[in-house]
């Protein structure tokens, strides 16, 4: 009974991922269920993960599978859902920084 029980939940659960990245290398992951028809803002609010990390929900930019979605976005079975940091550092500038770096690097080895 238990096994039908669980397969009777699945069918009326919609199951999401919610990720955020504090920092570069640091991943914070929370899995849950949710009803069918929930939202962006529905699996941000359930995963704990605003609370934790202090974040607001007004100033948060967010998506789905990589993808820059409205918190009002309905979600499906086995979305990921993201939580985007603002960038720090330009990426143009980032890479010019690493070019001069390595580029610094290779002269003195030589």
């Amino acid at each position: 009974m238990l096994i039908h029980s669980c397969a009777a939940l699945n069918r009326y659960t919609v199951r999401v991922e919610v990720i955020y990245c504090p920092r570069p290398g640091q991943v914070d992951t929370v899995s849950l269920p949710l009803q069918p028809g929930a939202s962006v803002t529905d699996a941000l609010q359930a995963s704990g993960l605003l609370a934790r990390h202090g974040l607001a929900l007004q100033t948060l930019t967010a998506g789905v599978w990589s993808r820059v979605k409205p918190l009002d976005t309905v979600l499906r079975d086995n979305d990921r859902v993201e939580i985007y940091r603002p960038l720090t550092v330009d990426p143009k500038e980032a890479r010019r920084l690493r070019y001069k770096r390595d580029r610094g690097a290779a002269k003195q080895k030589a």
